[in-house]
């Protein structure tokens, strides 16, 4: 029994993923009662491979487990499900082509891992020394002694395993796409020109907006023939559209009036209430701060309340009623240097023996190094650094506020022990603790279920289906809000806390009107319009920018037959075009002044050869272009050599980027998570 107790100390992280996935069995159990009706449904696909809700929970649980991460916001519980999603593509694409490719971790390998001498950060997480920081060997020989002949123990390990492979196995990848790139000589060249070379001359230019839309002509056939001919330009990601109205909950004029009156009824009491602190506990809306401050932190019209000794407020700030009375006061240097020693809290007996070391003379930083715990600081002679007084709480304040140059102090605070020596002491100012009393200015119990009321006859009349939402939006005189969810998406952009109403989005069929979802305090209720599972936009949704593509390459064509002429000057009178100057352009930039970002033109003028040279026309992003290149200036800022490193860094970096993110677009994930959580 003593050895389980020591391995649940130690090793608590790791062995939870066994009783994790005891719960999930339970929880499968239950399958009927969840509303599946014994089937275990898809929440997605990954490289053909369906993704069930079991194997997804399970694979929840035991990333959460072994991370040692909760679910206490929106945010952490977005980072688990990614984390999870992956972990998943691991299994199902990863692990399955790093086999077929012959990409293995043996054991000889995997024994290097363990030892330290390849580092490893699986297990380093398990069973680095929480004290020390450093990776400890002995502790796998412990744990492992006394896991022998347990099952669950056993389980944690061949998981602590199977996750340290692979994240041998991503590395080994890794490396070998990294060791592929590479920059060959013509690039090396190439960089080398345009960094030495500079162009300077002279431009002329059309843009494609000062020739009206209506002068041009394009037909049904033409969008057609361009889609076809660059259809993949036109993948696109299954998604879901949505209208939806918002019923802000506002406070009214009356529930500003009852807040400021429960607030001045409040103020009455606080100002004559002889003991704050009991006050305080009394008060759900008041509050005392944990720190002091000092007069140089408060406004203006605060200070020079409470130094009256006066009560402040109440008074109206960013929609809350606030007033405050000063608890206590004292002075206390401005700023403290300090330097510490941490100790448990169990360790009282130690600290008293240090105390009457250092308080003898004894090297405050060399006793920190050698018996404090905190080693962040204990590395650095226990060096805290310069802080002002505000920064100390609770004990720390009381026992530092009046402490001189030299003074050494004991403190206990929570969980541990802490000897404080002062090295620096600033001129005392005064110090405040300030109790507060706030009313934030809200909607009451009436106004929200006024709103709820609203929202609701909403929703029948939408749901009615005598009118369409918009008609019913109409008639209430709101104007409803549009939203696109692709794929996998938990969140709608503009609408925070808005998972259920997502999770319905997922559901829903078009015309569908939902329920009333409460969304940030707000109420909203929406409609399903769309449902786009097509790989590709459809040359309807398509037509708008085909259309300006098409004009585009037919203004250029117009504005290409007016030139006329043989001379930059002469071409720039026959487009009624201003001459503009560029200098020191140099390769690779991708704006010019008074032009814009234009790639092309760009890369034309630092690929000419001769000067004094009329430029074909250059077919721009914004219009059409003609210039001359005056001078090449010639310069010595950049070497082969550096710039072979420039490029082979840059080469390497881009496959780095791309080789997971590559692979995972090749499965074909298909994520429909957010359907059911």
């Amino acid at each position: 029994m003593a050895s389980l107790n020591t391995l649940r100390t130690r090793f608590g992280v790791v062995l939870s993923i066994i009783i994790g996935l005891a719960l999930l069995a339970f929880v499968l159990s239950l399958k009927t009662e969840m509303g599946f009706s014994g089937n275990d449904p898809k929440v997605g696909s990954i490289d053909g491979d369906k993704i069930k809700y079991s194997e997804y929970i399970e694979e929840y649980d035991r990333v959460k487990t072994q991370s040692g991460a909760s679910e206490g916001d929106e945010r952490q519980a977005e980072m688990l499900a990614n984390a999870t999603w992956q972990s998943l593509i691991a299994k199902h694409v990863l692990r399955p082509g790093f086999e077929k490719i012959g990409l293995t971790v043996g054991d000889a390998e995997r024994q290097a891992m363990i030892s330290g001498e390849y580092p490893s950060q699986t297990f380093f997480n398990a069973f680095a020394d929480p004290r020390t920081g450093q990776y400890d060997v002995q502790a796998i020989a412990a744990f492992l002694a006394q896991a022998e002949g347990n099952p669950q123990a056993q389980m944690a390990w061949n998981y602590l395993n199977e996750q340290a492979v692979l994240e041998r196995e991503v590395a080994k990848y890794l490396g070998l796409m990294r060791g592929g790139a590479y920059a060959n000589a013509l690039e090396v060249a190439r960089g080398v020109e345009g960094a030495n070379q500079a162009y300077s001359g002279r431009l002329i230019g059309k843009k494609y907006t000062t020739l009206p839309d209506s002068l041009f002509e394009v037909s049904s056939a033409e969008i057609d023939a361009y889609y076809k001919a660059h259809k993949e330009r036109f993948k696109q990601t299954p998604s879901r559209s949505l209208s939806y109205v918002l019923f802000s909950v506002r406070p009214t004029d009356d529930d500003k009036l009852a807040v400021e009156r429960k607030a001045r009824a409040a103020a009455e009491e606080f100002a004559a209430a002889e003991d704050l602190r009991a006050y305080v506990r009394s008060n759900r809306n008041a509050a005392i701060g944990d720190r002091y401050v000092s007069v140089a932190q408060l406004s203006a019209d605060e200070s020079e309340t409470f130094l009256a000794g006066k009560m402040y407020g109440p008074v109206l700030k960013n929609d809350v009623w606030t007033m405050g009375r000063v608890v206590e006061q004292k002075m206390a240097p401005d700023s403290l240097g300090v330097r510490h020693i941490v100790l448990h809290y169990t360790q009282d007996q130690l600290a008293d023996s240090l105390l009457t070391v250092l308080r003898q003379g004894g090297d405050f930083a060399q006793i920190a190094m050698q018996y404090s715990a905190y080693d962040a600081t204990a590395a650095n002679g226990g060096e805290v650094g310069v802080l002002p007084f505000s920064a100390f709480t609770d004990e720390f304040a009381e026992a530092l506020a009046g402490a001189k140059v030299g003074d050494i102090v004991k403190i206990a605070s929570g969980d541990a022990i802490q000897l404080m020596q002062v090295y620096r002491a600033d001129k005392p100012v005064k110090y405040l603790r300030i109790a507060r009393v706030t009313y934030p200015v809200e909607a009451s119990a009436e106004t929200r279920r006024n709103m709820h009321n609203e929202a609701g006859s909403f929703m029948v009349n939408a749901k009615s289906g005598a009118e369409s939402f918009d008609a019913v939006a109409s008639g209430a005189n709101m104007i409803p809000r549009t939203a696109t969810l692709a794929q996998g998406e938990r969140e709608i952009s503009g609408l925070m806390d808005s998972r259920e109403l997502v999770r319905w989005a997922n559901n829903a069929k078009v015309g569908d009107v939902s329920e009333i979802f409460t969304v940030n305090g707000d109420y909203v209720i929406a409609t399903l319009t769309g449902i786009d599972n097509d790989r590709y936009v459809s040359v309807d949704k398509a037509g708008t920018q085909i259309r300006r593509t098409l004009l585009h390459d037919k203004k250029y064509d117009r504005i290409v037959k007016e030139l006329a002429g043989v001379t930059l000057e002469e071409q720039a009178q026959s487009l009624g075009a201003e001459m503009i100057e560029f200098k020191d352009l140099k390769y690779p930039v991708y704006y010019i002044d008074r032009v814009g970002i234009e790639p092309r033109l760009i890369g034309a003028i630092t690929s000419t050869e001769q000067t004094g040279e009329l430029s074909a026309p250059v077919k721009g992003t914004l219009g059409a272009y003609v210039f001359v290149v005056d001078q090449i200036a010639q310069s010595e800022t950049q070497t082969t050599e550096a710039e072979q490193v420039r490029l082979q860094a840059q080469s390497e970096n881009s496959f780095m980027q791309w080789a997971l993110p590559v692979v995972e677009q090749l499965a074909e994930v298909e994520d429909l998570r957010p359907a059911y959580f």
